[in-house]
């Protein structure tokens, strides 16, 4: 149809199964599509699966059957840093992603280790360049003011707000999120609500946080023991009560 996004990332069929489980699968005949630009919720009781389906899409869980391709990328082993670098990953835990002395460090790592893969990181201006895209991203995500801040002594919101800073500098396709408004109180967790509102980056967005999928994705996943028990408008979904309460919601 004319006017159709092109679709970003396709999930075919994913199936995933742990080791020592007696074979059952947690994720299991899971498919579909995520467009460019397009922000969707993927919504899920404790042991749905929304975080298994996560480090899925990012090769660091190995699929049991199906397939995953990102931007035209088909995931595979020979194709994971490639892959690697059109999603970024907002961890849960901000102390999981936090790692270098101070902001400023962990927001420049990717970009310097990205450098160092490219085989530039001695070339004459690299260094400038990374340097001016972090202070960039920190703007855009009103914390320059937090550049030389020790990152264990930033508050729960802050630590956000750097964290995501350090997945956006890379310049990734397509941003993944596991629960990003868990541990915040209610002023951080609607300035996180406004600056997710600004990215113009596709979203897939693991959370129990009906107000964040209803509030800025356009479209909610809802998956249910490990299979993809609904997919449509956010607000259809939400507000389905039977579906949700069936969904342990």
């Amino acid at each position: 149809m004319s006017g159709e996004r092109a679709a970003l990332l396709k999930v075919s069929d994913l199936s995933v199964a742990y080791p020592g489980t007696g074979g059952g699968h947690v994720l299991e005949d899971v498919s579909f599509t995520v467009a460019e630009g397009e922000r969707v919720a993927l919504l899920g009781a404790n042991g749905a699966g929304k975080s298994t389906l996560l480090l899925a899409l990012l090769g660091i869980i190995e699929a049991h059957a199906g397939g995953i391709e990102i931007d035209g990328v088909l995931l595979e082993k020979k194709s994971l840093p490639l892959v690697r670098r059109k999603l970024g990953l907002l961890f849960q835990d901000p102390d999981d992603q936090l790692f270098m002395p101070t902001v400023y460090d962990d927001v420049v790592f990717g970009p310097r280790n990205q450098a160092e893969n490219d085989g530039k990181a001695a070339e004459a201006g690299t260094e400038a360049l990374i340097a001016e895209a972090a202070d960039r991203m920190l703007a855009k995500l009103d914390i320059l003011h937090l550049k030389d801040r020790m990152s264990h002594k930033l508050s729960g919101g802050e630590k956000r707000l750097a964290a995501l800073a350090s997945v956006l500098v890379t310049e990734p396709r397509m941003l993944l999120m596991d629960e990003p408004s868990a541990y915040l109180d209610p002023r951080a967790r609607r300035r996180l609500f406004t600056l997710l509102g600004r990215l113009d980056e596709a979203f897939l967005v693991a959370t129990h946080d009906l107000d964040l999928a209803q509030n800025l994705c356009g479209r909610c996943l809802l998956l249910h023991k490990g299979r993809l028990r609904a997919d449509g408008p956010a607000k259809d979904i939400i507000n389905d009560r039977s579906l949700l309460d069936e969904c342990a919601l």
